[in-house]
């Protein structure tokens, strides 16, 4: 559109601006069209495709209530048993005896009669301190002793004859007596010079060499009676009352590749507040010696036996706000059973309530499953 040149050329430019903003109303309104008719089309997408996806409601659908395939699983079905009530804890292996060696007086290490590691014998002598002194004591003593007994027995006949008085009698008696005292303790503190084995068992490493100056807080070696051992460890309070004496442990250690047999011999008799659980020990024989002091064990308990138990196993129990619960298949689908569950192993759970000898429980497809969704089941027996 064109615009000649005239003296009102002010109105042929306000013309032209007007031509202009018209032409961009229209192309605003053809953007606004296109992109209304766009999003028209995605929400028919939209509700044509949810149509499709559930279209299964309908009769003829493919959804849960139509011809949906059924879910292929493993299942067991429920029998009862007697089930050994059995616990798995973890404890130590401690020495049945054991002490670290110590001298009971100071003095020069004169002698030592052991080897390290081997087996001694109850009194067997380990180590001897210099004695020469206490030695030279003793004698003294000894001499003391011997005159004071002359004069008590010259004493006591003349007391007889009347030529002394009963108190210088006394007097004689009670210096006897008292050398005699004196003499017992210089031969207790030369025992103590001696140092013997006070139970048979195995000697550890020594700390000390002869000529050492040897201390009462010097320790000297180790020594641990390892035939039998005992297995300390401690179950939780509420399976104190079907803890008993003479209850069977079985037990494993990582330093051995066989399982050992004990028995429980004692049981703490109050519950520790601290950590809720009730402290036990068992003996179990070690005339190999496989078993050493310290180790780490893993216990297995044996407590009540549970007759007409239900066991199934552990992975069919799914864990819920309110407890416990499992499915099962009832006329093809999969329903859901609360129940409430027992002692637990390794593999199995006792339930004590929500399921019934013959019910099939679901193992597997727990994530996908739904309630009333058809499942097929593969029965697996698990003995």
């Amino acid at each position: 559109m064109g615009c000649f040149l005239s003296p009102r050329s002010k109105d042929c430019f306000h013309f032209r601006s007007l031509t202009q903003i018209h032409t961009f109303m229209k192309l605003r309104y053809l953007i606004y069209l296109l992109l209304i008719l766009g999003l028209g089309y995605l929400i028919y997408h939209r509700i044509s495709t949810n149509k499709a996806l559930t279209g299964g409601n309908r009769p003829g659908g493919s959804g849960m209530g139509g011809n949906q395939p059924a879910l292929v699983v493993d299942g067991v079905i429920v029998r009862t048993a007697d089930f050994d009530n059995q616990l798995d804890l973890t404890g130590s292996i401690e020495a049945n005896e054991a002490v670290a060696l110590k001298s009971e007086v100071s003095g020069l290490v004169t002698g030592i009669y052991f080897k390290e590691g081997a087996h001694v014998n109850k009194g067997d002598l380990l180590v001897r301190i210099n004695d020469r002194e206490i030695n030279a004591q003793l004698q003294d003593i000894i001499t003391k002793e011997n005159l004071a007994a002359t004069n008590e027995n010259r004493a006591k006949q003349l007391l007889d004859r009347g030529a002394i008085s009963q108190a210088e009698y006394d007097a004689a008696l009670a210096d006897l007596k008292s050398l005699s005292a004196q003499v017992q303790l210089i031969r207790a503190q030369l025992a103590k010079t001696s140092i013997l084995a006070p139970f048979s068992g195995q000697i550890g490493l020594r700390s000390i060499s002869v000529g050492e100056y040897l201390t009462p807080t010097t320790s000297i070696a180790n020594l641990l009676s390892i035939n039998p051992v005992k297995i300390n460890f401690s179950v939780p309070e509420k399976y104190a009352s079907q803890v008993r004496v003479n209850a069977p442990v079985t037990f494993h250690t990582d330093g051995a590749s066989r399982a050992f047999t004990g028995t429980v011999f004692a049981v703490e008799p109050g519950i520790d507040q601290q950590t809720r659980t009730l402290q036990i020990k068992a003996l179990a024989p070690n005339p190999s010696r496989e078993l050493l002091p310290g180790a780490f064990a893993k216990v297995k308990l044996s407590l009540t036996t549970i007759q007409n138990a239900m066991l199934i196993p552990t992975e069919a129990v799914i864990p819920v706000l309110n407890g416990k619960m499992v499915y099962i298949s009832k006329e093809g689908k999969a329903q859901q059973v609360a129940v409430e569950a027992g002692t637990r192993t390794a593999d199995q759970i006792v339930i004590t309530s929500g399921l019934n000898p013959g019910d099939t429980v679901l193992t597997t497809g727990a994530m996908a499953l739904k309630p009333g969704a058809p499942v097929k089941v593969n029965i697996v027996d698990k003995k």
